[in-house]
């Protein structure tokens, strides 16, 4: 049913847990009734420099969030904000037909993080006074 590389990401799950100083959170799915993801982002540069998840969900969806951190860590923000679903099947080589959605926890959440970042720094830049 699964693949390998599906099987290696859920048994060990890359990035998992929680950035304390997140630049960056956003969350995808409904704790209470199932899949539910997390995402924290650190950003340098304008560059995700680091990354973590948490989630609770089958099989297919911890390992699209653990391959999705891998598809996003030291990307550009712009290039980060491109990763779509399709990316993430394409890097697990694909998932069972019935469990191919659980890859779009893993890009909503990061998208929502990426959109969390960008408010933190205009309200950011928004809040500095210039002195002439």
């Amino acid at each position: 049913m699964y693949n390998e590389k599906i099987l290696d990401h859920f048994m060990n799950p890359r990035n998992l847990g929680v950035l304390e100083d997140a630049d960056g959170i956003g969350v995808l799915g409904d704790p209470a009734c199932g899949d539910y993801i997390k995402v924290y982002i650190k950003v340098t540069d304008e560059h995700i420099s680091d990354i973590r998840f948490q989630i609770a969900g089958c099989p297919a969806a911890i390992a699209c969030g653990s391959a999705m951190t891998e598809l996003a860590k030291g990307k550009s923000i712009d290039e980060a904000a491109e990763i779509c679903d399709a990316d993430i099947l394409e890097y697990l080589g694909g998932l069972p037909e019935e469990k191919a959605h659980c890859s779009n926890l893993g890009a909503g959440a990061l998208q929502n993080a990426i959109v969390d970042y960008m408010i933190k720094s205009l309200q950011q830049s928004h809040n500095h006074v210039v002195v002439i």
